[in-house]
């Protein structure tokens, strides 16, 4: 019930508290704004509560499963491993908990104003925020939009959390179906796929795309396909759901595609992709422009056509990304705070917790040669890296892209173990404009696996050292 209703002032608003909104209103804290945070949820956003984080963690437990089936061959003896969900939850669980209740002391370290309620805008200068149990308007000097993003959904599977499931009912998910059909071949699909099947579910993977991750480089995505068929996972493409029958714990569905077929199972997975939340908000009223995605239109300050406003993550256009979303979330603060501020989207490193990781960042040889760069590669194998073969995970290869004439690196990109950590190499190195030789002539520690961007470095240069030459004919 809401009783009345008031207006009161704010220095900046921020509308999100998800790793956008409380990066932004912390670095305006630090410039002396006076910054009111809204957030209808929970603090951390759909990445700390309900996305990046308790994934990672199931992933890790999954990852941990499997490596106990392949003990043996390390030489050590470990019979069948048993998952209690209910075990997995409340791991999950506490690491999510530790990382919200952080972010609560942080805002309130940095003396931002938290309001746990709705917020919409009433005209370019105003907010109206909802709650339980008050409605009030607030009137703000700046404004920041970072509202994220929701999963997409299909009509003909209608997601009760129970049967079928988007990522959020999964990852909350107290059993191990025996067979999970996962209807769509993105990031997320193929992460919780591949730990369920780890798990011991047996998994069906649906894509309507004649490939899996799309828009990630062919050469990449094949060495997760290869691993993909190795556990087992069944992956269609170029198939669609056309039919789905839908009963408690039993779902029916009909493809159509490069084959037809019946697929039943326990529980389906739907992970077709997101939609920006930028729907609900009154951005006609405040004069802020939106496209025909439902993204608001930013300039590079990441200012709206209200110049008292930013948008930031993902209801702008670019990668739906948290670490993109806390960076653009700085530059908006700074920007609305008369700093000269502006985003440089050259070295966002995108990274799949896929069997193994891939991680990518800059161009690729093709993106390179489509803008006019005379491309040069390097490739090294995770085969031919120590602490990979110690590791007992020699899937996987790095790879540096470069201009031919000048050596600056445009891109570096990995398929293998730890391949998220190892990106950030990359993305120093970009911001940097390093060449081929910086890397390559920079002493990397050994045996460790980021010795592997310096050995395709080399490669690239034509003076490999643990690269065999051609022979000449």
């Amino acid at each position: 019930m809401v009783v009345g209703e008031f207006t009161e002032s704010a220095d900046l608003v921020v509308i999100g508290g998800g790793p956008g909104g409380y990066v932004a209103a912390i670095r305006a804290a630090q410039l002396g704004r006076q910054v009111t945070l809204v957030e209808r949820g929970q603090l951390g956003g759909i990445c700390l509560n309900v996305g990046c984080i308790p994934s990672k963690a199931l992933i890790t437990v999954a990852d941990e499963v499997e490596r106990s089936r392949t003990a043996a061959s390390r030489g050590i003896a470990i019979s069948e491993p048993t998952v209690r969900m209910e075990g997995v939850q409340r791991f999950k669980t506490s690491v999510v908990e530790r990382l919200t209740s952080g972010v609560a002391e942080l805002l309130k370290a940095n003396g931002v104003t938290v309001i746990q309620a709705e917020a919409r805008f009433v005209d370019p200068a105003h907010i109206r925020v909802v709650s339980e149990y008050e409605s009030k308007k607030i009137a703000f000097e700046s404004a920041i939009v970072a509202t994220g993003s929701r999963p997409n959904t299909l009509s003909m599977l209608p997601v009760d959390q129970e049967t079928v499931l988007d990522s959020t009912g999964l990852l909350a998910l107290q059993r191990v179906p025996e067979h999970l059909v996962v209807v769509g071949g993105g990031y997320i699909g193929l992460e919780l796929g591949t730990a369920f099947r780890k798990f011991g579910s047996r998994v069906t993977v649906v894509e309507a795309l004649p490939t899996l991750l799309s828009g990630m480089s062919p050469s990449l995505v094949r060495v997760v396909e290869r691993r993909l068929r190795e556990l087992g996972v069944e992956v269609m493409v170029s198939t669609r759901v056309v039919k789905a029958e839908i009963a408690p714990g039993n779902v029916q569905l009909t493809v159509e595609g490069t084959e037809a077929a019946r697929l039943q199972s326990e529980a389906v997975l739907v992970t077709v992709g997101r939609t920006p939340n930028t729907d609900s908000l009154n951005l006609e009223d405040a004069h802020i422009a939106r496209d025909e995605r439902g993204l608001v239109i930013v300039d590079q300050t990441l200012k709206t056509q209200n110049p008292r406003v930013a948008a930031i993550g993902d209801i702008v256009p670019g990668p739906m990304l948290a670490h993109k979303a806390s960076y653009e979330g700085k530059v908006a603060a700074e920007s609305l705070s008369g700093l000269p501020s502006a985003a440089d989207a050259t070295a966002v490193p995108a990274v799949i917790f896929t069997d193994p990781e891939m991680a990518s960042v800059g161009m690729t040889e093709e993106q390179a040669r489509e803008a006019g760069y005379q491309p040069l590669t390097g490739r090294f194998s995770f085969a031919a890296n120590g602490r990979a073969l110690s590791l007992d995970e020699p899937a996987g290869f790095a790879e540096v892209v470069a201009d031919q004439d000048s050596g600056i690196l445009l891109g570096l990109h990995a398929v293998g173990r730890e391949a998220s950590n190892l990106i950030a190499e990359g993305g120093l190195a970009l911001e940097m404009g390093a060449t081929l030789e910086d890397v390559a002539l920079t002493i990397h520690a050994h045996p460790t696996l980021p010795e592997v961007w310096m050995e395709a470095a080399e490669v690239a240069l034509g003076r490999p050292i643990h690269v065999a030459p051609r022979r000449r004919r």
